[in-house]
């Protein structure tokens, strides 16, 4: 009785164990897993800090509505592919908007300018790590490319970058980290689903 309560209990451990560890044998197992791995622990504190200081970099968010709708069905895309498109998703998307940020003139902006400049710092960061890890020949998101393309020229270039449409863009970059945060806590999920599924099991004598 007694062995076979230790050899059940053992089972049990092996597979909790298994369990929290899934998300980074299963990055590591497609993608470059060191620095995978590595910026996977982070990823949670950095979006954290980004999000945080894109709150407070300035006042109250705009309740202007972007002239460009936000792509809600993009996101629901990318979250039914592999893993290592979600991941050059994500890498694109903090791209696109750090990218933003320098496209052209922020003198009309009101933010604070430490905050603002340790917010892109944060993006800046998050990318380069990510692109260090990520082993990708895909082509470019054209979707997500036009997107940002068209957010840009209705927004900052058609008011010659005033500080109106600063805000708007603001907002809805604060709505894109929500979603990619969001991207990363779903593929946590399906990736300790998939190892659960596919784990020893408890076994009986």
């Amino acid at each position: 009785m007694l062995h076979t309560v230790k050899h059940s209990t053992a089972h049990i451990l092996i597979f909790t164990m298994t369990t929290w560890t899934g998300l980074l044998f299963f990055i590591s197992s497609i993608l470059s897993p060191a620095l995978c791995i590595d910026w996977f622990s982070r990823y949670s504190h950095q979006s954290n800090i980004s999000l945080t200081l894109i709150s407070i970099m300035g006042g109250p968010m705009t309740d202007e509505e972007s002239p460009v709708s936000f792509p809600y069905k993009l996101y629901r895309h990318i979250r039914r592919t592999e893993v290592q498109t979600q991941l050059v998703f994500i890498r694109e998307s903090l791209n696109h908007i750090f990218e933003l940020y320098h496209c052209g003139n922020l003198s009309s902006v009101t933010w604070d300018t430490s905050k603002t400049h340790h917010f892109l710092q944060s993006i800046h960061r998050q990318k380069t790590d990510l692109s260090k890890c990520v082993l990708s020949t895909k082509s470019e998101n054209g979707r997500l490319k036009n997107y940002y393309r068209r957010l840009a020229r209705k927004t900052l270039y058609r008011t010659a970058f005033s500080s109106a449409s600063w805000e708007l863009i603001r907002k809805v970059t604060e709505q894109h980290l929500e979603h990619l945060d969001l991207l990363v806590n779903s593929m946590r999920a399906s990736a300790a689903a998939s190892r659960r599924s596919s784990g020893p099991r408890p076994q009986k004598d």
